[in-house]
């Protein structure tokens, strides 16, 4: 056991801080760290970006935090400064023999020091130069490969390294060294530069995943604030007891509650260690009081936690498609968890158009219906199996037009044979997707614009199962634009063990296996707190897992209860069902 009952804090250490660490120094930054919060683990970083510690200062640096009872393994950042070839973010190049010969001495060196260590996530290669392009050439090919593409054979080139300059070298020193990969956030786009968690998962005896989402306009990067959670279950499910743990940083959050989500989201997914990046960032910050004062109530949440569950979403290994739409929905109360493979026995099952990346998803989700399940297909997943056999499941057609909506019904709404209209606050974007009368059921949901409506949530019947086609909007973040009595009506079709939210968009819905849930509001700049519907089937009551006290139906309807609950802003509320 940690510090902590259901995980261990951990922060990573970076080279430039150990060369010029004196005992002095890091005793004084280990005491700020202790007066807020308590480390399990460091992990030192002999090597970044050209400076290369010694071994005397890294193992000082070592002694130091070991004295102070904080375990230490160690870490590898795998960039190299600027010199003849072009790289993005100083990347090695697997091809430039220095580099290699680098990569090497620096596993060596952590193999050598301790019995552990892992790789950040600049472990990837975008090089172009010469030899790269030569060996990208011959390996196509040799494949098959005529598009030119980089995709297979930087997995290749990097598995390979992997094992002739990381792991052999290391384990030739230090046979019981245990080596971690750390996948960074953006999946969508591992494969164009070389990670291939479906392989490197075989060759190293852990992984790690980046749970950094920060500002997600603000920065050059396109990822939604619940990929803290979806990823680390992605993870999870790739080398199930092997993730080991979640890792986050202070960087590009424009205010303290992104820094602080992120933490939250990490450990709403269960993690075994809760990663800081990093030691130098973070000492004499307001981030570390904020975050140590928040760990203890996220220990005492996770204390009555089950395993996280919800509606799987299928996205296989070096796809893409509908790139984070899975995130979109899920910061919206549409409880998901990404999984890289096909859950054949799962009741409900989401498909994007990453999904169709799969060359035989059309007859697997033939099967799958077929045998009485439901399965959720978005339109970008419609599209990209058209032609493919999807049209033997869904009479719903792509005819390349996109329109504007504004007001929107759902089945909710409908009275005495009339549908009432709600407005969103502004224009979305939506595509239009074509359905022939009573084969498809197109008026689940519908957008209007003057005298036509257009399918929102469409159901079709398959032999014992249904599925669904749920229209994505042009702009994925517009999902929040959906008037609540359409959110709602969706959300009632991704319910997770019997449980759904009525109420405003960006709230999350985070469920476990033993009865208990998660409501968090995000903060944004239009988010406001809110009371919400929790629909439950056959729950007698509720209560808080701060206190007991139960907190008793409003109304019920049908087999749910149906409970109002609070919901602040930036701030998380764990409940348990009585059933």
């Amino acid at each position: 056991m940690g510090n902590y009952r259901n995980f261990d804090l951990v922060v990573y250490f970076i080279s430039d801080g150990v060369v010029k660490a004196t005992r002095e120094k890091l005793q004084r930054d280990i005491e700020f760290f202790n007066k807020y919060m308590r480390l399990d683990k460091v992990y030192l970083e002999p090597y970044r970006d050209g400076v290369f510690a010694s071994e005397e200062q890294l193992r000082l640096c070592k002694e130091v935090f070991e004295s102070n009872g904080i375990r230490t393994e160690g870490g590898i950042t795998t960039t190299f400064p600027p010199n003849d070839k072009q790289r993005l973010f100083n990347v090695l190049c697997y091809n430039d023999e220095d580099m290699m010969s680098l990569l090497q001495q620096v596993s060596e060196l952590n193999a050598k020091v301790f019995d552990a260590f892992i790789l950040d996530d600049f472990y990837f290669t975008n090089c172009t130069c010469e030899k790269c392009r030569e060996g990208r050439d011959k390996y196509n090919a040799e494949h098959g490969i005529t598009d030119g593409s980089w995709q297979r054979y930087r997995s290749h080139l990097m598995y390979e390294a992997s094992k002739k300059y990381v792991i052999e070298p290391a384990k030739a020193i230090n046979p019981n060294c245990k080596i971690t990969i750390k996948y960074p956030n953006w999946m969508e786009a591992y494969q164009e530069t070389g990670y291939a968690p479906i392989l490197q998962k075989d060759i190293f005896d852990e992984i790690y995943t980046g749970t950094e989402t920060r500002d997600p306009v603000n920065t050059d990067q396109h990822l939604p604030r619940y990929l803290s959670f979806s990823l680390m279950r992605y993870m999870e499910d790739m080398a199930p007891g092997r993730n080991g743990g979640g890792w986050f940083d202070p960087f590009d959050c424009r205010i303290l509650d992104y820094y602080l989500e992120q933490a939250y989201l990490t450990a709403f997914s269960k993690p075994r260690e809760m990663m800081m990046f990093c030691f130098q960032a973070l000492v004499n910050s307001v981030n570390v009081p904020a975050l140590g004062f928040m760990l203890d109530k996220l220990d005492a949440l996770i204390d009555k936690l089950g395993t996280p569950i919800g509606i799987p979403c299928y996205i296989p290994n070096a796809s893409q498609g509908e790139d984070n739409v899975q995130d979109y929905l899920g910061m919206h109360g549409f409880p998901i968890v990404t999984t890289p493979w096909f859950k054949e026995d799962a009741p409900v099952m989401l498909l994007t158009e990453s999904s169709a990346y799969d060359k035989d998803i059309v007859s697997k989700l033939e099967k799958y219906i077929a045998s009485g399940h439901k399965a959720i297909v978005t339109s970008g997943f419609v599209k990209a199996t058209l032609g493919k056999g999807i049209e033997g499941i869904t009479s719903i057609r792509n005819r390349e037009r996109k329109v504007t909506v504004q007001q929107f019904t759902a089945e909710a709404s409908r009275f005495w044979n009339r549908w009432e209209r709600s407005f969103s606050e502004k224009p979305v974007n939506i595509p239009v997707m074509e359905f022939r009368n009573n084969a498809t059921w197109g008026a689940v949901c519908k957008g209007i614009n003057e005298e036509e409506a257009y399918t929102l949530l469409a159901r079709d019947f398959y032999g014992d199962g249904q599925m669904y086609t749920l229209v994505i909007p042009e702009s994925f973040s517009d999902i929040k634009y959906y008037p609540e009595v359409v959110l709602n009506r969706m959300r009632e079709e991704f319910q997770v063990n019997g449980i759904y939210l009525s109420g405003n968009p960006m709230i999350s819905l985070f469920a476990y296996d033993n009865d208990t849930f998660v409501i968090y509001p995000y903060v944004d700049r239009d988010t406001k707190d809110s009371d919400i519907l929790v629909h439950i089937k056959d729950a007698k009551s509720i209560e808080s897992l701060d206190y007991s006290r139960p907190i008793e139906p409003l109304y019920y309807e049908k087999d749910y209860a149906v409970f109002s609950l609070r919901a602040t802003v930036g701030k998380f509320n764990g409940y348990k069902i009585n059933r």
